[in-house]
């Protein structure tokens, strides 16, 4: 890739959310911002990897960080559990910045272990987004989400 590419211009890597994925990434990050001491909340997309990636489906996983209200950490048992209950295939896994822009963080990029999948971030705070991540060699290279319409 040459300074001038970027992967939000490669049209093929991009994030697909199927029908109501986005509002139940949104409805689980709210959950996080509500306790009285806001947390980051996590887990994992399933879907088809593409590319494009295509989400259909997200799986809880707790978060079981020493500090979850800045840092997330899948539980790796329930991870596992979640990935073997898919009827899909594990396209990546999100988790939410109650307190900031979902952006990664410098704990996000050094956890972050799973070369070629998708990251992605929910922020809730209004007004509310998400932004995807692909983890290469390189670090986080941010790749476009689509919503797909419920027709």
């Amino acid at each position: 890739m040459t300074s001038s590419d970027s992967p939000l211009d490669d049209p093929a890597d991009e994030l697909r959310l199927a029908p109501g994925v986005r509002d139940a990434l949104l409805d689980h990050a709210r959950e996080g911002t509500d306790r009285d001491s806001p947390a980051e909340v996590c887990g994992v997309l399933a879907g088809t990897r593409g590319p494009p990636d295509r989400v259909t489906e997200t799986r809880r996983v707790p978060n079981v960080a020493p500090h979850p209200r800045s840092q997330y950490e899948l539980d790796p048992e329930a991870t596992m559990a979640a990935i073997d209950a898919l009827g899909d295939d594990p396209v990546g896994f999100y988790h939410s910045h109650p307190e900031s822009d979902p952006v990664p963080s410098a704990t996000d990029r050094a956890r972050a272990t799973w070369l070629g999948y998708v990251y992605l971030i929910v922020s809730p705070a209004p007004p509310p987004s998400l932004r995807a991540y692909r983890f290469t060699d390189d670090g986080f290279a941010e790749i476009p989400v689509q919503v797909e319409s419920r027709e």
